[in-house]
């Protein structure tokens, strides 16, 4: 598929406590796997800022406010929960992953792509409608599905999120939004606590599918195969969006799963596949989590590399 790379260097600018694990180095593996020769064939475009009326799509208007109008101080760090943070690049950094996805959904409905990758931090899976939480400030894949409805009059969309915690956040967005089916394949009694398969969403359109720490590899390509696609196949989406989480690799200290760099590589192929023949070829990726630096620019290669196959 052609396919297209969305970042920019205020990704790095985002700048939480040392030590944390979601840490500007995450992104620096992610590029760094990505600037070989085996992905000259990669697009690569700047990601611009959203706007304040973009976030209200899927935020409510004090929250918005809140984070907007927050004075971040040279060097100081402030705590919105027990493990999400502001620093002085936070929030820019914030808009601009919000505005990758955002461009991204515009690029492949007016067919300069097929498929993105947005390789964008704060991640945003958790971020509730108006509360920062778990890493993230704004819920990028929700409001691009929802963008992607409002203004191309989409009825069908769908969203799979393959991170190792569920992705409560766009839960919560999406909850009562006719039409946008949302997956999840995620580690069940893991943070954040939510995810139960008998959340199944206003419309009955949230496909929760927790599975115990240990999960092998091999057990989970099959709930992926052939619970996850299936319902994709089903809801037959105009467009397919991706919670891009890596953290579900064997590697990862923040999971209990056991998916290899391979396993990445199937995952994008098959999404890739989906995507062409169900949705047009339009398919949007969000990163998420992915904490072992090696294991995730490792990953994040295979995934984009059977995109771009």
């Amino acid at each position: 598929m052609k396919t297209t790379l969305y970042t920019h260097e205020d990704f790095f600018e985002h700048r939480p406590p040392a030590g944390h694990a979601e840490k500007p180095e995450r992104l620096r593996a992610v590029l760094s796997a990505l600037d070989t020769p085996e992905f000259s064939k990669l697009i690569h475009k700047q990601a611009p800022c959203a706007k304040r009326k973009d976030l209200l799509l899927v935020h409510g208007r004090d929250y918005v406010d809140e984070i907007l109008s927050s004075d971040v101080k040279a060097d100081e760090i402030i705590a919105l929960d027990n493990d999400t943070y502001l620093s002085v690049g936070s929030v820019r950094a914030a808009l601009r992953g919000a505005g990758a996805a955002m461009m991204a959904v515009d690029d492949v409905m007016a067919g300069r792509t097929e498929a993105a990758f947005c390789a964008s931090r704060p991640p945003g899976h958790h971020s509730r409608p108006n509360a920062a939480m778990g890493f993230c400030l704004f819920g990028n894949i929700a409001l691009a599905a929802k963008y992607a409805m409002q203004k191309y009059g989409l009825t069908k969309v769908a969203i799979i999120d393959f991170d190792v915690h569920h992705g409560n956040g766009t839960q919560e967005m999406l909850w009562d939004v006719p039409g946008s089916l949302f997956v999840s394949l995620h580690q069940e009694d893991h943070y954040p606590g939510t995810g139960r398969v008998d959340e199944t969403g206003g419309k009955g359109e949230v496909i929760n599918l927790p599975m115990p720490g240990g999960t092998s590899a091999k057990q989970w390509m099959q709930v992926f195969t052939e619970q996850a696609v299936s319902q994709i196949e089903q809801h037959q989406p105009e467009f397919i969006f991706v919670s891009a989480g890596f953290d579900a690799h064997i590697d990862d200290p923040l999971g209990g799963f056991e998916l290899s760099d391979e396993d990445f590589w199937k995952i994008g192929s098959i999404l890739g596949e989906l995507a062409r023949d169900k949705s047009n070829s339009r398919l949007v990726s969000v990163l998420e989590g992915g904490y072992d630096l090696p294991a995730l620019g490792r990953s994040v290669s295979k995934f984009v590399g059977a995109l771009l196959d």
